[in-house]
């Protein structure tokens, strides 16, 4: 048997993943074993953990590939700095040392990283690299149920390439275009993430949460920065970004143009104006994206669409893509940042470099994504006696029943159900459940468990047969990565007095019979849960809508703001201590909040750095 270890780092997201005759084993994100959100660094946890799982020594692998290429990153860098002096000499002098210590030579410390997990890996001769692009390229195609498909990714900026137009066909996959740095369509979404006073590479999901709130009245302003062409091929105008030569995203120009500072997240509050930027640049965004796509149909008449790179986490941009009918069928990569290129590159050496034979899965072959750490009952149970938890354990008929009673009775509960998803977005393995018809369900996870700002939406899970009953949507949307509006029948109409009311003020309005995921616009991030992915998770909501009449559940991440998706048993309990989750379901056993001993409590408002 073959295997190949996959391995992204030393930007943000770091991840390793195993294959083992090109079947994906196990993949996981350094962050989570760390606890530090978006860990950039070398991801020894998670290089760890998916050699255990296959049970294997590093020794034994036959061989490693990273998600890029160093020296062509270095190229850029130099060049850049080159093309724009003698601005940029400030981030030069910082980059540079660091760059000939550590990430030029980067085959050199990745094998020093990986000698410390075995003594027996004694040769760097099996150590690759992949293309940034084609490993963002590769984790959306080969994963995929198409025989053939034209892959866009697009993000912030790989090596050279910013967007890049792929053709999938059997096991090869060529990149046929690209667009090169410093023309990014990632970037002038950041630069707006930062200007909005969100963290940039963090907080793009907040500007895209945000942007219903607005009203795109700045979309001619942002034109003036972007030259889009109509087959959705863009340049930015240099003179209004900071991104290539300086230590910010954008400058007193972009100031200027818009005619307000950043946003200083730590003392200024979110206006009517930030709303507004938000839907502008999120309105922008959809029109290149379903530009490009329709490009990209018309040349290669292609049915099949694959999307990856961090763009393809905007699941707004999807269901537009989605909507317009451009294509017959679309599939998106669950990990689509940089995580995924763990995945991808792994993928590419295997399908692209070994010429080996591509077994098409007609669901996908990514297992739902649940590819992460899983748990035991005897773990489980282990692990909760040592921090002092008070639990009962419990057969499964009366676990699911009792939970499904508790979210009928507007319980927040926390779900740690077999393995850990891979990607951005729980899925119902370690996920914070609630009722959806609950008008206080929204404000009090946002505040009380999530301690996060009060506009975010939350997403529901639906049973897949039951979506198109609640949702615009036909399709399949396993990994939460496509936007629909909620069916028009579940629709609660606003009052002529609800349709003046400005921003945040439209929150408290009930819009639908699930108010709790329905966003402002009457739209909704959806997952469809089947049987065959995950049994425990579709009994669960199966139950709720035998109590309730409702196949839905709110679903968000186990995690506070700022904090990484939970991993462990006692990280889900620290966190369920550290909230007002009533419920913690792990296993086949049950936490009850009033239960526990009140010296566990912990103060988790300060615990995380926040995003």
């Amino acid at each position: 048997m073959k295997s190949i270890l996959g391995i992204s780092a030393f930007y943000h997201d770091s991840a390793a993943c195993i294959l083992r005759d090109g079947k994906i084993i196990a993949a996981a994100q350094e962050e989570r074993f760390t606890r530090k959100k978006h860990d950039p660094s070398y991801p020894k946890n998670a290089v760890k953990f998916v050699l255990d799982y296959a049970n294997l020594n590093l020794s034994e692998v036959d061989q490693i590939v990273f998600f890029e290429k160093p020296f062509l990153k270095f190229e850029r860098l130099l060049e850049t700095y080159v093309a724009f002096a003698p601005k940029g000499f400030v981030s030069f002098s910082k980059a540079m040392p660091l760059w000939i210590k550590e990430k030029l030579f980067q085959k050199n410390l990745i094998f020093n990283k990986l000698k410390e997990h075995d003594k027996n890996f004694k040769s760097d001769k099996n150590i690759f690299f992949s293309d940034h692009h084609l490993s963002h390229a590769a984790s959306a195609f080969f994963p995929s149920p198409f025989e053939e498909a034209v892959v866009l990714t697009a993000d912030g900026v790989g090596e050279w390439a910013t967007t890049t137009v792929a053709i999938g066909k059997g096991n090869e996959l060529d990149i046929k275009k690209e667009i090169h740095f410093p023309h990014s369509l990632g970037l002038l979404y950041s630069a707006f993430t930062y200007y909005t006073g969100f963290k940039v590479n963090s907080g793009e999901y907040k500007l895209m949460g945000l942007a219903p709130y607005g009203n795109p009245n700045y979309e001619d302003k942002i034109k003036e920065l972007i030259d889009i062409k109509n087959d959705g091929t863009f340049r930015l105008d240099q003179k209004y970004f900071n991104y290539a030569t300086g230590l910010t995203m954008t400058n007193n120009k972009f100031n200027d143009l818009f005619g307000q500072k950043p946003r200083n997240s730590k003392n200024e509050k979110i206006t009517q104006f930030h709303m507004d930027i938000a839907a502008s640049i999120q309105k922008v965004t959809e029109e290149i994206m379903i530009k490009l796509a329709k490009s990209v149909q018309k040349e290669y008449g292609i049915k099949n669409l694959c999307l990856a790179g961090g763009v393809a986490l905007n699941c707004v941009a999807n269901g537009k893509i989605l909507k317009e009918k451009i294509f017959e069928n679309i599939w998106i990569q669950p990990a689509a940042g940089d995580a995924g290129g763990s995945l991808g590159a792994a993928l590419a050496l295997w399908h692209i470099e070994q010429g080996n034979k591509r077994i098409i899965n007609k669901d996908d072959n990514m297992k739902g994504s649940y590819l992460g750490s899983e748990f035991n009952q005897n773990q489980i149970e282990k692990e909760l006696k040592l921090i002092g938890a008070n639990f009962q354990t419990i057969n499964y008929k009366d676990l699911i029943n009792q939970t499904a009673e508790n979210l009928s009775n507007e319980k927040a509960i926390g779900w740690f159900q077999g393995r850990m998803e891979f990607g951005p977005r729980a899925l119902g393995g370690r996920s914070i459940l609630g009722d959806p018809r609950s008008d206080n369900m929204q404000k009090n996870l946002n505040l009380k468990v999530k301690y996060r700002e009060s506009f975010r939406p939350f997403a529901p899970s639906i049973l897949q047969e039951d979506l198109s009953n609640w949702f615009e949507l036909d399709v399949e949307s396993p990994y939460m990565l496509l936007v629909a509006n909620i069916n028009s029948k579940k629709n609660i109409p606003m009052t002529e007095d609800q349709k003046k009311l400005f921003g945040i003020e439209k929150l408290n309005v009930k819009r639908s019979e699930i108010p709790a995921v329905t966003h402002v616009d009457y739209s909704a991030r959806v997952q469809t849960v089947n049987k065959k992915t995950n049994k425990r998770y579709y009994d669960l909501i199966s139950k709720f809508k035998e109590k309730t009449g409702c196949p839905v559940l709110v679903n968000t991440s186990f995690n506070v703001r700022g904090e990484p998706i939970v991993n462990s048993p006692t990280d889900a309990f620290n966190c369920f201590m550290g909230t007002d989750l009533d419920y913690l379901v792990i296993g086949d056993c049950i936490l009850d909040k009033k239960k526990q001993n009140p010296n566990l409590k912990r103060d988790y408002t300060k615990e995380f750095e926040l995003d």
